[in-house]
């Protein structure tokens, strides 16, 4: 199978590549597109080297599949191109995931919803990602009211240059070094946390966190749901992590709810008081799984669970979902 990884050069499509490999997606010839300017690079791939193409001849060579982490724009322009040339697309940007026309898939929750027809899958926010695969179970069984999560998000979510400043802050601070380190962020994020992740819009929340609240309703195909987010930049790599409050209708038995979550395929569950074993970032990166734990009843109110949610944002939240939605088409016959 020929599959294309649209933005193989940056940090979420080497993720793309390593991940692809890691689970032995059956790449027959990759095809690495880029923007114009990464042309003519090579990435590795299963020990062979590949050279970057352009948009173009990315369709010319007609791959089954594209997978893209480019950006909303080009996304916009470009997927389109490669859906009329037959090519199946799966989109890690923002720019199809409220469309109307087009699905927006976690496997472990919606991946049904796919049919032949599809040719722009739309791979939804990272944030969205853990959380959702930690509710769907607890939705079938009790049916979710209303969710209150605070998230404390991973520098690697906004990409290289904010892993650089976050070291080359650290390292100024460490060592005394005066070397100029790019700034991704307005603020220091070492030694900090920035409660704004993208833009503020006119109702005070920024997009994303309204982008976890209408994200949830979609992919849960349930718009009762009520959904409210405050979402924070913290000075970590391994992955984002959640405080989720969780009211449902229904009432539940705590012990029954760690089993149901436990027993539900991609959710490790990590709840152990006694030994102070909880999920964290630096367990959860590298790793494919949403980590599950701190599972405790909220004493102010019925119905209502406390649950703190740990996954790699690059991986579950961006390259592995996104492989894992190809793997669900391929398995179908839909690719």
């Amino acid at each position: 199978m020929k599959v294309a990884v649209v933005g193989a050069t940056g940090l979420v499509g080497t993720k793309m590549l390593q991940v692809l490999a890691e689970r032995n997606f059956p790449v027959t010839e990759l095809v690495p597109v880029a923007s114009e300017r990464s042309v003519g690079k090579e990435v590795e791939f299963k020990g062979k080297k590949y050279k970057v193409v352009s948009m173009a001849d990315g369709i010319a060579a007609k791959p089954a599949v594209a997978i893209f982490s480019a950006g909303g724009g080009t996304s916009l322009e470009w997927a389109p191109k490669f859906a009329e040339a037959g090519i199946k697309v799966i989109d890690n940007s923002s720019a199809w995931r409220m469309d109307p026309t087009k699905k927006l898939v976690v496997p472990e929750v919606n991946a049904d919803a796919l049919t032949g027809d599809d040719f722009i899958i739309a791979n939804p926010n990272c944030s969205t990602i853990q959380m959702v695969v930690a509710l769907q179970p607890l939705h079938a069984k009790y049916k979710i009211k209303r969710v209150v999560v605070s998230t404390y998000q991973s520098v690697t979510g906004t990409g290289v240059k904010a892993v650089e400043q976050l070291m080359g802050e650290r390292e100024k601070a460490v060592k005394g070094v005066t070397t100029e380190h790019p700034m991704a962020y307005k603020y220091p994020i070492d030694l900090n946390v920035i409660p704004q992740i993208d833009v503020f819009l006119e109702n005070g929340y920024t997009k994303e966190e309204m982008k976890m609240v209408k994200e949830t309703c979609k992919i849960m195909r349930d718009d009762s749901i009520r959904v409210t987010a405050t979402t924070v930049r913290i000075p970590v790599i391994g992955g984002h992590s959640e405080s989720v409050n969780v009211e449902f209708e229904k009432d539940f038995d705590l012990t029954e709810l760690k089993s149901l979550l436990a027993a539900t395929p991609g959710i490790v569950v990590q709840n152990d008081d006694a030994a102070q074993h909880y999920p964290m970032p630096i367990d959860a990166h590298e790793k494919d799984e949403v980590f599950v734990g701190r599972l405790r009843r909220d004493e102010s109110q019925p119905n209502t669970l406390n649950m703190w949610v740990v996954s790699d944002n690059l991986r579950k939240g961006a390259a592995t979902n996104a492989v894992q939605i190809a793997e669900y088409m391929l398995s179908k016959k839909l690719l």
